[in-house]
């Protein structure tokens, strides 16, 4: 995930980012792609007795077959007009290993999300997890970074997001031009530290909010994982303010505070 600070990021939405297949490529281990596709071929094609052989013992109950049967009925009789990873999990324990892959399938008028759950326990490798979701668009388009149709407190993070970013960048110019002879350096850093984290997802809205949080260099920024939603968080600017404050002090104490000039003339 790829931080985008807040300043740039609306010239970020016109260039062209990283290859989101590419990614999702490099994230997702073949063989585990390849037996989640083959779950959902089996689905679409109605072998449920095939899936229920493979199933883990734990996700077994009287349920099981009318769930297989609902998210076949899902599947239109069209053949996919393109299937692609959106999502790819491994978690590597001593002894299991299992792998959550998200298969999203377009067909001519629908959009749908597999997630499948595939555990391998020595030689032994099961279906762990099984879900399918109807999607009213494709991940891409759904989570892609817009303007419109938000929340005004949406739309109020993000201003101050922009605002801290320059005000930091401001006081870090200002820092830097500021004849100290002790910890210069110090608080050079110190300027660019934000503390305590607000973030909003920007597709959903959702905001969550932590106070014992830092965030450096810069106090607010933009993330995403491929074909994940937007998430925009900032942080108090109290590097910066601490800055201006023991600058002012300087200036109360009589120290210079701004860079000498001699006249060349």
């Amino acid at each position: 995930m790829r931080p985008i600070h807040l300043s740039i990021v609306a010239l970020c939405m016109f260039l062209v980012g990283c290859d989101e297949a590419a990614i999702m490529k490099k994230m997702t281990p073949p063989a585990a792609e390849s037996n989640a596709r083959r779950y959902v071929d089996l689905l679409q094609q109605g072998k449920l007795d095939l899936i229920e052989r493979d199933l883990d013992p734990s996700i077994v109950d009287a349920n099981t077959r009318e769930s297989l049967t609902k998210m076949a009925f899902a599947f239109p009789i069209d053949v996919p007009q393109s299937v692609k990873v959106v999502g790819s999990h491994t978690v590597k324990e001593p002894d299991y290993l299992r792998t959550d892959i998200a298969l999203e399938y377009e067909f001519p008028s629908k959009w749908l999300l597999a997630n499948v759950a595939i555990q391998r326990k020595g030689n032994i490798t099961t279906v762990v997890g099984f879900r399918v979701d109807p999607l009213p668009d494709s991940l891409e388009n759904l989570n892609k970074f817009t303007l419109s149709g938000k929340s005004a407190i949406q739309y109020l993070i993000l201003l101050l997001g922009i605002c801290f970013d320059i005000f930091s960048i401001w006081i870090l110019v200002l820092c830097i031009r500021t004849p100290m002879v002790k910890l210069k350096w110090l608080w050079v850093l110190i300027t660019l530290l934000g503390v305590g984290k607000l973030t909003v997802n920007w597709s959903s809205g959702q905001l969550a909010f932590s106070l014992l949080a830092f965030q450096i260099p810069l106090c607010a920024d933009a993330s995403r994982p491929p074909y994940g939603p937007w998430t925009v968080s900032l942080a108090l600017p109290l590097g910066a303010i601490l800055f201006l404050n023991h600058r002012w002090k300087m200036k109360v104490a009589g120290e210079p505070v701004s860079p000498s000039t001699h006249n060349l003339a």
